[in-house]
């Protein structure tokens, strides 16, 4: 039962659509222009470098007051299965980023508010994370890589740690623990699955954060 509320509490923490929120006080839909996507890469270049900021800030913080929430609510009865409990929530603010019901599940791809759970569920995360992302995307300009590079750091690093006892939950837990945290880690890759395809091609489309709003259409 405990799983369900936290995915839940993440759920409805999720359906916060920044980027469409954004979007329709400034006259658009955000989905209707660029790559289609209600995510912060996408804000970002049609409305420009302040509006992609203030998308991704959100949609941090979105997923951060889910796991702190769960923490909170479950922390001192369920100690030995907390951290699988944030990571609960966090998959639930991730489903609904990705499928809001009331956009029809047309939301973003979950980038931002997984790096809410990296900031959020252990402090060993958040260097890794941050290392990982921004040596991929000042290296080579592809957001898309460098989120997909943090997100693979993030499943092998959960790994080590869980199997160095570092969350102190028994082997059951943390089997557990491992395939939520596969289960993001497959459904980001699929998410990126275009992005993926483009990259292999050399067409991906590169960002730089001192460009100005475009609205141009992804490749």
């Amino acid at each position: 039962m405990e799983r369900v509320i936290c995915l839940i509490i993440g759920y409805v923490f999720g359906l916060f659509q920044t980027a469409y929120i954004y979007g329709k006080l400034h006259g658009i839909d955000i989905r209707d222009y660029g790559s289609g996507n209600a995510g912060t890469t996408n804000t970002m270049r049609v409305l420009g470098t302040k509006a992609g900021i203030l998308v991704l800030l959100a949609d941090i913080i979105k997923c951060v007051l889910a796991v702190v929430i769960t923490g909170f609510l479950f922390g001192e009865k369920n100690p030995e299965m907390i951290y699988l409990l944030k990571l609960y929530a966090a998959a639930g603010a991730i489903l609904g980023h990705n499928f809001p019901f009331y956009l029809h599940f047309k939301g973003g791809k979950g980038i931002a508010a997984s790096a809410g759970l990296i900031f959020s569920f252990h402090p060993y995360f958040i260097p890794v994370g941050v290392v990982l992302f921004f040596t991929a995307f000042f290296t080579t300009h592809y957001v898309s890589l460098g989120s997909l590079v943090a997100y693979a750091g993030f499943l092998i690093e959960i790994v080590i740690l869980g199997q160095l006892g570092v969350f102190g939950m028994s082997q059951a837990y943390l089997i557990e623990l491992y395939v939520v945290a596969a289960i993001l880690t497959v459904m980001a890759y699929y998410k990126h699955r275009e992005n993926i395809s483009r990259l292999i091609k050399g067409e991906e489309r590169k960002t730089y954060l001192t460009h100005k709003k475009d609205g141009e259409k992804e490749k």
